[in-house]
C-alpha cells in the first residue's frame, strides 16, 4: 500500500489541500505566505494536489503535466523567508490534522514536507 492509498487517495487528498488554502487563505497567523501567493489560489491548489499525488505514490500527474518538480526552482519567483515557509507548514500540519489525522502516517509523511517546506527558503 502506498502512502497515496494509506491517506485515502483522491478524495482525501483533494480535501487536504482545499482545507490547505482555505486555511492559508482565512488564518491572520498565515499572512506572510498568502501574500506571496496569487489572489486566486485555485491554480496553486490544483499544481499542489497533482505534486502529491505523485510524491505519495499515485498517479503522477505534476510530472505528467510539468516534467521534474524542480520545486526549489519553481519557487524562486518568490520572496521566501523563514516567517512564510513556517506559516506555510503551519497551514499544512492544521489540514492534515482536519482532513487525515493518522499519527502514524504523520510520523512518516509531516518530517518530510517539513524538509521540503523549509527548502523553499530562498531569502
Amino acid at each position: 500500500m502506498t502512502p497515496y492509498d494509506a491517506v485515502g487517495g483522491e478524495p482525501v487528498l483533494r480535501a487536504l489541500v482545499t482545507r490547505f488554502y482555505e486555511l492559508m487563505d482565512t488564518l491572520p497567523e498565515a499572512e506572510a505566505c498568502r501574500a506571496i501567493h496569487p489572489p486566486d489560489l485555485s491554480g496553486a491548489a490544483e499544481k499542489l494536489f497533482e505534486y502529491l499525488s505523485g510524491w505519495l505514490g499515485g498517479p503522477p500527474l505534476f510530472t505528467d503535466k510539468y516534467g521534474h518538480p524542480m520545486m526549489r526552482r519553481r519557487h524562486l519567483p518568490a520572496k521566501i523567508g523563514a516567517r512564510e515557509a513556517e506559516e506555510w507548514l503551519l497551514c499544512f500540519r492544521r489540514a492534515w490534522a482536519e482532513t487525515i489525522g493518522d499519527e502514524r502516517l504523520a510520523k512518516a509523511i509531516l518530517p518530510q514536507i517539513e524538509a521540503l517546506g523549509r527548502h523553499m527558503i530562498n531569502i
